[in-house]
């Protein structure tokens, strides 16, 4: 068991935002935090789809995993208001041998891209398979463990860690009002799940993403992952999921300068065809490994989609907290990079390939062929949604939600303080060119010289 220590030492920014700082952040100071998240309900018991740890009981036995590049604080925090509840509490630090550095343009590919089983090299931002072992052997009850990624089924209770940094789980999006959050999924997936059923989308953003959509009758069978009636709260699925139909026709360009895990990389272009990638230009280095991997799994047949190729569009997924902001050096790898920020309201994140942990994830480790999906993030999109009888519906224009503007959220919002400030989006990206001064084609061709402030 680990002991609590009452301070320890973070990152955060200088006074001039353009390094780190060492402070010391007392586990005091992320307590309400923690001990807020300790009285959630939690998403598997609830489909909340936010993280909590609400069923914790006295007696209990609770294992909290997590790699080296997590602040201490964090786990120690959250392990703190859980004893609080009269849990016991253990909290295991995996070493993964990697030192903290700046990201480069491949580290996407090499966090989420497989061709083996991925137990035998486990892709570190999900989870781990044998951590998930362990627990089961040890007989815990609450398994925390894990950022992103849907969760496996276990024997016991499972919930994630997803706050990778002290500044994370110290800022308000942590603790934002649940109902309020609740309702304002709520009136983004109606338009979607109710509203578009038999109908279309189309969705666009000034860095050139314009693709449209339909939304087949056979996808509202409520058998997809996060495509039912009970929606991924926080992470919504504007496309449907694997399994893809036939009929599966998304075409269009996606556009943009920034995935996951790795650096800003010069603007990659996405062009599809009936629901999968047949090209993609720029992107720089990123661009380049994304082109070897089209062509090493043009050939291959997957389970999961109506034609040979890997790279079908199925994500493109909606964040909905608004006080999320990009979190400070996310030029290093320690910070999570560009993944915490796609949570915010209206920010949506496009993903072509496999779904993690998906059955034909399985089924390609098994046969030694390539699987995994890479993203792209549209920071302003606008998503409109046609119903069958021609009725057009915005979901989302220019990166900002329409459920925040909706008049039962603002009523709802008027009980924890101003609906404008709770309302309102604590980060807005500052692009030149759309909405910062300068050339949008000068920062496309080398964002990262504007995002992280060097030459």
């Amino acid at each position: 068991m680990c002991d609590i220590k009452e301070e320890v030492g973070i990152h955060a920014p200088d006074e001039a935002g353009g390094g780190t700082a060492q402070r010391t952040v007392a586990v005091k100071e992320l307590l309400p935090m923690a001990e807020a998240l300790a009285g959630w309900r939690e998403n598997r018991d609830s489909h909340v789809g936010f993280v909590g740890y609400g069923k914790t009981a006295a007696g209990n036995k609770v294992l909290i995993a997590v790699d080296q590049e997590y602040d201490p604080a964090v786990p120690q925090a959250v392990a703190q208001a859980l004893r609080e509840k009269g849990a016991r509490v253990d909290i295991l630090t995996l070493d993964m041998g990697d030192p903290d550095r700046e990201f480069d343009l491949l580290d996407e590919v090499r966090v989420i891209m497989r061709r083996e089983p991925w137990e035998k090299n486990p892709r570190r931002w999900e989870g781990f398979p044998f951590v998930e072992d362990f627990a089961a052997r040890r007989g815990y009850d609450l398994l925390v463990h894990g950022k992103g990624g849907p969760i496996p089924k276990t024997g016991f209770r499972y919930e994630q860690i997803p706050w990778l940094r002290a500044e994370h789980l110290l800022h308000r999006s942590t603790v934002y009002p649940l109902d309020l959050h609740l309702l304002i999924n709520q009136k983004s997936w109606a338009p979607i799940w109710e509203f578009a059923r038999g109908g279309r989308a189309r969705l666009t953003d000034p860095e050139g993403t314009d693709i449209t959509w339909s939304y087949w009758e056979e996808y509202y069978d409520g058998s997809r992952y996060g495509f039912s009636s009970t929606p991924r709260n926080g992470h919504l699925f504007s496309h449907p999921v694997p399994p893809l139909i036939a009929k599966e026709d998304a075409a269009g360009v996606v556009a943009g300068t920034t995935s996951h895990f790795s650096r800003a990389f010069p603007r990659a272009r996405v062009e599809l065809e009936a629901g999968q990638v047949v090209k993609v230009a720029g992107g720089a280095a990123y661009g380049d490994a994304w082109r070897d991997l089209l062509e090493e799994s043009r050939r291959t047949q997957y389970p999961c989609f109506p034609r040979p190729g890997l790279f079908y569009l199925w994500e493109a997924a909606i964040g909905t907290n608004p006080k999320i902001i990009r979190p400070s050096r996310i030029d290093r790898h320690s910070s999570g990079g560009f993944e915490w920020e796609r949570r915010r309201s209206g920010v949506i994140h496009m993903g072509f390939g496999t779904l993690w942990r998906a059955p034909e994830e399985k089924w390609a480790g098994e046969r030694g062929l390539l699987y995994g999906h890479l993203h792209i993030h549209l920071l302003f999109p606008t998503l409109v949604v046609t119903a069958k009888n021609g009725r057009k519906q915005a979901v989302i224009r220019n990166g900002r939600l329409t459920a925040l503007d909706d008049p039962e959220v603002r009523k709802l919002a008027a009980n924890y303080g101003d609906p404008n400030e709770l309302l309102s989006e604590d980060w807005i990206p500052q692009i030149p060119g759309i909405t910062a001064a300068g050339s949008y084609e000068e920062y496309a061709g080398d964002p990262g010289r504007w995002i992280y402030g060097k030459g």
